[in-house]
């Protein structure tokens, strides 16, 4: 097998398979850095080139591509608040509040090497357990996947902060989201309203960008400021690199959680990248910085995301199962150049060198990524410095556009804007996102998994001995987290205000409103939600309808409990505690929905005449009215905007929304305002 190895290695070290694999880690660098393309749309790029390709070549391009991505999506994470994809949102939690309070190139300079650790892990692992992998791989089952889907969703204790009620209400919200759509089992619709866009449920893209983005980026607009609060990325650039070493354990037990969730198709980096945060938020003795910038909330989820790369790779390999959707796109590029993925990958004597062939190129590539990301950082963090009411129609448009490609459909860009003000909801009132976001991603797992176990091995799966083992262990995280809590609450100053796992929570009362009259609003309408999501299901078949059903009833205990306490307070009856979180209460509510009103003007501009000539009325009516530009200026950052719109378009292959415009006059217009 050595032999084999190294003559992997000498394959690779050609000028023809290096340049390929730095086209590969060039593409990776430009998509990871653009807002919410992500793995899939960059191997959709590389795809129509494979064909005819040296299979050698081929693999060191496209996994060149998958393994920078991982990292080089931290830019958009920490400096704008933006997740870069559906990997990296967990990483918002702390390193955008590093980057506003100046240290941006200490979060980027760990981020990036936690980022190589866990590259280099995952190529270790992808090296070591090939030969072992098969009967690892094959003993999780169903069942197995599924307890392993209910110990991500104890991660939701983790990040309820001060109030469990509302966590489990956001965690329960986000599965009842997730429930949206044709059920796995049988195919009953639930709450789809009749709509064909809605049968397919809601894609992660739209949610991660409605719930974290778009909330962020109206947040910074009312501030009339840059992104950074010192215009400068800092001096940590070393102080990063010390942090991951002095964070080595943690470094090293995130990366083997993100192999491991890697190994389990279907998982993927965004249930990798939550385990991994809720695992440092656990173990950590002080977790009072949590979401306000500790650097080890960007250590932990940055090296989970990339060894998980390294483990995705091995059931597509070994058993043409693709882990995620950029691994199921790797997978027809693999058949594209004649090679059959299954156990003889495994095997010496047949295609094992081209298995070693990936593992090179994963873990070079992770390095000249590294590399490049840090050489380009100081070009990139300029954007920060730009005054941002001059940047926020660019980030509303890269926001909308990748909404737009999540289906290609204007109903991703009507789904994105109604969880934007689902998201701004839930920020202003203090219930936790991340456990929503959580609770979204492991719906589709925990549902499907739940009734695969049942058809298989009956009620009583849940006593096969793996799963007892995961269960042990949920267990245990749970007590872990109940005790931590319970501490924290002794050690909690008398009158304060118990921190949430948010940034915007702060440690003060001003958050605690005097009219909880809007906060009993929100919470009476999520209450009805559930009961909505209980009728739904109700109306299915039993496998169809127990998903939503259980969430339902869960959702509505935990809601009607907050409710209860929030009326407690509104009506003088006694305090609401804290359930009374109110970000927005005062003088600044009124700023927030003025450019809300922007938001869903330009949405509805994209219905009535297009993509096109509502980006191009967008951009000139933001620019003159909110940023008071000058008509030189205007026109510029208008063409601009036009010109990466296009540049998208023709390299994607994609046809921009129509409106009622392009539908009365299709035949007189020309592209790109068809």
């Amino acid at each position: 097998m050595i032999d084999v190895f190294v003559t992997s290695l000498h394959n690779l070290l050609t000028l023809h398979h290096l340049g390929y694999m730095m086209i590969g880690v060039a593409v990776g660098l430009i998509v990871g850095i653009l807002p919410a393309l992500g793995g899939i749309a960059g191997m959709s790029l590389l795809l129509p080139f494979v064909y005819g390709m040296e299979p050698t070549a081929a693999i060191a391009m496209m996994v060149g591509l998958l393994a920078v991505i991982p990292t080089s999506d931290t830019f958009s994470c920490i400096l704008m608040g933006i997740p870069g994809s559906s990997a990296s949102q967990a990483t918002v939690l702390d390193g955008f509040p590093l980057a506003r309070k100046g240290e941006a190139a200490r979060a980027l300079s760990a981020s990036f090497s936690a980022s190589m650790i866990g590259g280099l892990f995952g190529a270790l692992c992808l090296t070591g357990i090939v030969i072992v992998a098969r009967p690892l791989i094959l003993s999780f089952t169903s069942a197995e996947l599924f307890m392993l889907a209910i110990f991500g969703l104890s991660m939701v204790g983790v990040l309820s902060g001060s109030s469990l009620a509302k966590g489990i209400a956001a965690c329960t919200l986000g599965l009842a989201f997730g429930a949206i759509g044709t059920a796995p089992a049988n195919g009953g619709e639930r709450m789809t309203f009749g709509s064909l866009y809605l049968m397919s449920g809601l894609e992660i893209t739209i949610i991660g960008l409605g719930i974290f983005a778009l909330p962020e980026v109206l947040d910074l607009l009312r501030g009339n400021s840059s992104i950074s609060s010192t215009g400068k990325l800092g001096r940590g650039w070393l102080d990063g690199v010390r942090d991951t070493w002095r964070e080595k354990w943690l470094t090293l037990r995130c990366s083997t959680i993100g192999a491991c969730v890697g190994l389990m198709p279907g998982l993927g980096g965004s249930v990798s990248d939550w385990i991994s945060y809720g695992h440092t938020v656990q173990t950590a003795k002080d977790k009072s910085q949590f979401g306000k910038g500790d650097i080890r909330g960007v250590i932990g989820p940055e090296a989970a995301n990339n060894s998980c790369a390294g483990g995705n790779l091995i059931p597509t390999l070994l058993f043409g199962i693709p882990g995620s959707g950029s691994m199921a796109i790797f997978l027809a590029a693999m058949i594209l150049i004649g090679l059959q993925p299954g156990p003889g990958m495994a095997d010496p004597n047949r295609d094992l060198n081209l298995t070693y062939t990936v593992v090179w190129p994963l873990a070079l590539a992770n390095v000249v990524g590294t590399a490049a990301c840090i050489a380009l950082s100081p070009s990139i963090a300029r954007l920060t410095t730009i005054r941002f009411v001059l940047f926020a129609p660019f980030m509303i448009l890269i926001i909308v556009f990748g909404a737009f490609q999540s289906t290609r459909s204007f109903e991703d860009i009507v789904a994105l804007l109604v969880v934007a003000l689902t998201g701004i909801f839930l920020k202003r009132f203090g219930w936790p996102r991340p456990a929503f976001l959580i609770g979204f991603v492991l719906a589709g797992q925990v549902e499907t998994y739940f009734y695969q176990a049942v058809q298989f091995y009956g009620y009583g799966f849940p006593l096969r001995p793996i799963a007892i083992v995961i269960a042990l262990v949920t267990v245990a995280s749970l007590w872990f987290t109940s005790r931590s809590r319970m501490r924290q609450k002794e050690e909690a100053v008398p009158g304060g205000i118990t921190t949430d796992i948010e940034f915007e929570r702060e440690e003060d009362e001003t958050a605690a409103a005097r009219n909880l009259w809007p906060q009993v609003v929100f919470t009476a309408i999520a209450v009805a939600f559930f009961v909505f999501t209980i009728v739904e299901g109700a109306e299915n078949s039993f496998l169809d309808a127990v998903f939503p059903i259980a969430v339902g009833l869960v959702g509505l205990l935990t809601a009607a409990t907050v409710l209860f306490w929030q009326v407690r307070g509104a009506t003088g009856r006694g305090t609401a505690g804290n359930m009374n979180f109110d970000l927005d209460d005062g003088t600044t509510s009124g700023s927030l929905w003025r450019f809300v009103g922007w938001l869903v003007g330009f949405v509805a501009a994209i219905g009535l005449v297009g993509f096109t000539l509502a980006l191009i009325g967008f951009f000139v009516a933001f620019l003159k009215i909110v940023a008071r530009s000058s008509w030189l200026q205007t026109l510029v950052l208008t063409a601009a905007a036009v010109g990466l719109v296009l540049l998208l378009t023709s390299i994607l292959h994609m046809n921009l929304p129509g409106g009622l415009l392009q539908n009365q006059f299709y035949d007189q217009l020309v592209w790109p305002l068809r």
